[in-house]
């Protein structure tokens, strides 16, 4: 029977410990090459899988009015997002002791804070993912309450979301914002480069575990730049008290819309551009699309009479007559071609002043006088009081109107284009018709934005054109005397007083055209001024297809409310002097 010769331990052993030094040469090789030769290119790779870059908003800049009030602003709000694959049990600390708060319980806090229901924060917590939106756009005050919940598995995403304190007043001006901050309408949109501001940017890093923000790592790469405000020239306070006046004229005419203007007489300052309907751009989709751009700017429509009183100015400036020439103004003039013109209402053939046609608004009066002047020269006149362009303001889809070159002009359109018809205007051009004889007679450009302001508070002034003479100052003391007459007389103009104070102003009815002719409808405004002796303020209001109410009747008690609440908000003293003496009839 044979034996193995034992083996040599000695000799196993030196084999064991030249294996082992292999393997050990061969892990520090590797774990040199990590850590030195590699070792920047894999941070590289494991930075890039944790960091995140985010784009820092830039805060939109405020709309101020006239005194520094708030129109517009922008505030952080919060999208509420959860890391799923972190949610579990956690331990929290009351009254020194450590109380487990189940998942279903912390969903249920959840769901209290964001008016939720407990089932639903649930169903979005839930899985294996890294992210899940529970909520989108929270107001900072619920942010600040989840964040005393103190989550760890809850982050949250700053968004910021435009806000409108004064809801629609002025919403027709200011215009919206879209959901991703996209600028959609009116002065948002207009003045977005001063508003907008640019975005920052910024890199950070998060757990490779729970995927929260590790609050150390974070670098700007870009710095954000605020945007800048916009101050305009309207008085919010008058805005609001404006507008609600007309939505209870657009209600009680059973109107289709309302505007009225309030212009300081000698800066050409808008102080009130009030619409009604109007939009709140907290909510613009709820308004009608029609509702949502400035009618003050974008609508036309025939004056009417109110233009009487720029051919009266011509007249009078031109020597061909004087607020105390007499004409015989027939109910019915036959014109050589053989068409009519008619006034408003049968009498017979009545003596009347240039003052008499103004107070009376008779068609066929203004006619027989102003054909003394030609046409180009009347036509030069409608231009030097700023018909047929767009103004310096410059709104978006704002219309110059309509004022044909008057060698375009049929017989017909030359004469009754000295009462309103056959041009078109929009509402801010036939307040800045009034302007301009309030001011002595020169138009000036609106203003309604005053300008852009840095954060420093330093203003960067809207550019306007000068100022343009369209009548001498002494013409437009004679046109303001007859237009005095007009408020102290007229049938219609009686209602346009204020106890007081002196008001000159005009009423205007015009036919709106419908086909190829003028349906039953109408426009009805009333422009006017005061106090007289020194015209501070202009308010210029229309109302639009008015069903109860078929001339301006309807457009005097708006004007009342508005201009004296005017009168009151600037404390003009009521007038010492007694209007001029001038004869109406002969």
């Amino acid at each position: 029977m044979g034996y193995m010769e034992p083996g040599n331990p000695d000799k196993r052993l030196r084999w064991y410990a030249a294996i082992m030094l292999i393997v050990v040469v061969a892990f520090t090789a590797k774990l040199a090459e990590f850590q030195i030769v590699r070792a920047g290119e894999i941070n590289a790779v494991s930075k890039e899988k944790r960091s995140v870059t985010r784009v820092i908003p830039a805060v939109r800049g405020e709309i101020l009015d006239s005194s520094g009030a708030v129109l517009a602003r922008s505030v952080t709000r919060y999208d509420i997002n959860a890391a799923p694959i972190n949610v579990k049990p956690i331990t929290r600390t009351v009254n020194g002791q450590d109380i487990e708060i189940s998942v279903e319980q912390q969903a249920t806090e959840v769901a209290a804070v964001l008016s939720m229901q407990p089932a639903d924060v649930l169903a979005k917590i839930s899985g294996t993912s890294s992210y899940a939106n529970i909520k989108k756009s929270v107001p900072a005050a619920v942010y600040r309450a989840l964040k005393k919940i103190d989550l760890p598995w809850m982050f949250y995403d700053p968004i910021m979301s435009r806000v409108y304190p004064d809801g629609a007043v002025g919403g027709n001006l200011l215009g919206f914002i879209g959901q991703d901050g996209t600028p959609l309408a009116g002065l948002e949109r207009q003045y977005n480069t001063c508003l907008a501001g640019v975005d920052g940017k910024e890199t950070f890093e998060r757990g490779a575990t729970d995927g929260i923000r590790i609050p150390s790592s974070a670098v700007v790469s870009k710095t954000v730049k605020n945007g800048n405000n916009i101050v305009l020239t309207i008085n919010a306070d008058l805005q609001y008290f404006s507008q609600q006046v007309l939505t209870n004229a657009v209600r009680d005419l059973n109107a289709d819309w309302a505007s009225a203007l309030v212009i300081e007489a000698k800066t050409g300052k808008i102080l009130v551009a009030a619409e009604a309907p109007s939009v709140d751009p907290n909510a613009f989709w709820k308004s009608n699309a029609a509702d949502r751009g400035s009618r003050i700017f974008q609508a036309t429509f025939e004056p009417g009479s109110t233009l009487k009183t720029v051919t009266a100015a011509t007249l009078v400036d031109q020597g061909k007559a004087t607020p105390s020439t007499h004409v015989i103004a027939p109910f019915s003039l036959r014109l050589p071609w053989g068409q009519t013109i008619q006034d408003s209402h049968k009498h017979g053939n009545d003596k009347l002043t240039l003052t008499g046609v103004l107070r009376d608004s008779s068609n066929t009066g203004i006619v027989k006088l102003g054909s003394r002047v030609d046409t180009a020269t009347r036509y030069n006149y409608l231009k030097l009081f700023g018909l047929g362009e767009k103004t310096d303001v410059n709104f978006e889809g704002e219309s110059g109107g309509v004022l044909h070159q008057w060698q375009q002009w049929d017989k017909l359109t030359d004469k009754v284009s000295m009462f309103g018809q056959g041009i078109s205007v929009t509402p801010i051009q036939t307040a800045f018709l009034y302007q301009t004889i309030a001011n002595g007679g020169v138009r000036l450009q609106p203003t309604l934005v005053e300008g852009c302001q840095d954060a420093s508070g330093n203003i960067k002034s809207t550019a306007t054109r000068p100022g343009v003479r369209a009548i001498s100052a002494t013409t437009a003391r004679s046109t303001i005397d007859m237009l005095e007459k007009v408020v102290e007389q007229g049938g219609i103009g009686r209602t346009a007083g204020i106890s007081g104070y002196r008001v000159a102003g005009k009423s205007g009815t015009a036919q709106i055209q419908q086909g190829s002719g003028y349906g039953y409808l109408h426009a009805i405004s009333f422009i006017g001024m005061a106090p007289a002796e020194d015209p501070r303020y202009v308010v210029a209001v229309t109302i639009y297809k008015s069903r109860k109410v078929s001339n301006s009747i309807g457009a005097t008690p708006p004007f009342k409310r508005i201009l004296s609440q005017v009168l009151r908000t600037y404390r003009v003293p009521p007038s010492t002097t007694k209007s001029a003496n001038i004869p109406t009839t002969w």
